[in-house]
């Protein structure tokens, strides 16, 4: 049975944020600050926070910056996964990952889907491994991150979590 285990040892892990998007600033980044606000309440170290405009080299170059960076264990970025044009932030990082976590959209979808109904298939909400860090990339509404944090990533960034989280295999991703 899935759950927390309160008798395994809890470990925080450093998780870099980015927002990707056009109109927003630190000031009025909303999705960014509930992601901000759950990573900590969780426990666990918010290593660096940013904000970038829609561009796929800029927010290639963030990324591969924290995902060399030892001292960061994982990256979740919320914006730039829909279907607009302005949309790059799915092109910008799959081509980066070295295996990608398929089940995440899966889930997400499921998850989202009892949030917004069919509106879930107008994301591309996925994750993957890049250089042994986890990277999560949300859409940029307040309700997608509060979903994909609350019934997903919380989980598998609690050590605590049985029967397996992610947490537990972090040591062996660069095997």
């Amino acid at each position: 049975m899935s759950g927390v285990k309160e008798e395994r040892q809890f470990i925080p892990v450093r998780v870099a944020l980015l927002t990707v998007s056009d109109t927003r600033n630190l000031e009025t980044d909303v999705s960014g600050d509930i992601l901000k606000a759950r990573i900590e309440d969780a426990g666990h170290f918010l290593a660096d926070r940013s904000l970038l405009r829609d561009e796929a080299a800029q927010i290639r170059q963030q990324v591969k910056r924290w995902t060399e960076d030892p001292g960061i264990d994982v990256v979740i970025t919320t914006g730039g996964t829909g279907l607009t044009g302005r949309d790059v932030t799915v092109e910008a990082i799959r081509p980066l990952f070295d295996k990608e976590i398929d089940g995440f959209s899966v889930i997400f979808h499921h998850v989202s889907y009892r949030s917004v109904g069919l509106s879930t298939l107008q994301s591309r909400a996925c994750a993957g491994v890049i250089d042994g860090t986890f990277v999560f990339l949300l859409p940029g509404s307040r309700g997608a991150v509060k979903d994909a944090w609350d019934e997903i990533i919380c989980c598998e960034l609690n050590s605590l979590y049985s029967p397996c989280n992610l947490v537990e295999i972090m040591p062996r991703l660069m095997e």
